[in-house]
């Protein structure tokens, strides 16, 4: 790793102050006309505003298995070349060819992209991948493209021996880590993964993840936890005594402030409204 622009990306992650980034979806592909004009107008105004601000924007990569317009397409698209693209971090999975895959980093590079995150990909949706793990995928871009910063994955839901010795493994091939969506109702979750983390002395910043529910409806929430374990009970009743949404959101945040994690990325904030959602959500901490 090597270069002064991406240092301000992992400085940023290591500043003493709070961190609330953003996750965002490129529109799906196949969309008509109108709809993609209307998402990518929407899109340019997000992205615009969330890095003019103290943060920093993680865009997906064909999330949940869906097809997504290209995340770097629409990174260089809505910035231009007077666009802070230091503040922008794409998904990059192993669901795409091998080809694809270091051209893709080579590109985001060239473009002024500092960081990438680099991770597998579920392998239960989609095309299989071009290789097993994403640490293999981080190894091959780190020999090509050594200016970018890399990050990995953490699971705080699975053991968190198992988690932490897949960060601590000499074959990481990350200078940071995102972890999956967590709830202020799987507290003792959190704690077990940081305490494990602490223990054996991580070196490496991370930035948790958060879930925005925009409802409690029963499909979604079932749909929902075919990717991650969703508390429904709690978010049910949450809503159903009228708490926000960003609320809720805000309540898993100030979780996670009390247990010393002050840098995390909100997820399912949406395109439209998504900078309106974000102000509450700020609001509420």
């Amino acid at each position: 790793m090597k270069g002064g622009a991406q240092a301000r990306f992992l400085t940023r992650l290591r500043a003493a102050r709070p961190l609330v980034a953003v996750e965002l979806r490129p529109p799906k592909s196949g969309l008509s006309y109108e709809d993609s004009l209307d998402l990518w107008i929407d899109m340019y105004h997000a992205t615009r505003a969330f890095t003019n601000q103290d943060t920093v924007v993680f865009l997906t990569d064909n999330a949940v298995g869906e097809a997504e317009e290209e995340n770097l397409y629409h990174a260089a698209a809505n910035l231009g070349q007077e666009g802070n693209l230091s503040s922008v971090v794409p998904f990059l999975t192993c669901k795409h060819s091998l080809d694809y895959c270091l051209l893709y980093a080579k590109r985001a590079a060239s473009q002024g992209i500092e960081a990438l995150t680099v991770l597998g990909g579920d392998s239960s949706v989609g095309p299989p991948r071009c290789l097993e793990h994403g640490y293999l995928l981080r190894k091959l871009i780190r020999q090509q493209v050594p200016s970018l910063a890399l990050g990995g994955w953490a699971n705080p839901h699975a053991d968190p021996r198992r988690q932490v010795d897949f960060i601590l493994a000499d074959d990481f091939q990350a200078e940071f880590f995102l972890t999956q969506v967590v709830s202020h109702h799987q507290r003792a979750v959190i704690e077990r993964f940081l305490t494990e983390a602490e223990r054996r002395g991580v070196p490496y910043p991370g930035v948790f993840g958060v879930f925005l529910y925009r409802s409690a409806h029963a499909g979604t929430l079932r749909k929902l936890t075919r990717f991650f374990p969703v508390p429904a009970e709690e978010i049910t009743r949450e809503f159903a005594a009228g708490v926000p949404p960003e609320e809720i959101c805000a309540r898993t945040i100030r979780c996670l402030r009390e247990l010393g994690v002050d840098k995390v990325y909100v997820s399912n904030l949406g395109i439209r409204g998504a900078q309106e959602r974000y102000r509450k959500l700020l609001a509420a901490l």
